[in-house]
């Protein structure tokens, strides 16, 4: 009556904090390069990571409510 659940496997929990955090990095290095190209000044650099944050925290959380399927607990 113990049976493991299909969700606790270790493995598969690794794989999805390796993905969070490359998909971050992804996000955060693309907001660089877009303020860098919108105008390269100090603030437009600074505005483009921290958009890029934003996105990247948003893509986190979507990929998590995918991942565990809407799941509460």
């Amino acid at each position: 009556m113990n049976q493991k659940r299909r969700d606790d496997n270790p493995w598969r929990a690794a794989g999805l904090v390796g993905v969070m955090g490359i998909d971050m990095a992804i996000c955060i290095l693309l907001g660089y390069f877009l303020g860098d190209w919108l105008g390269g000044t100090r603030g437009w650099i600074v505005g483009g990571i921290l958009f890029g944050l934003a996105a990247g925290i948003l893509s986190c959380v979507i990929l998590l409510k995918r991942v565990l399927g809407g799941s509460d607990g």
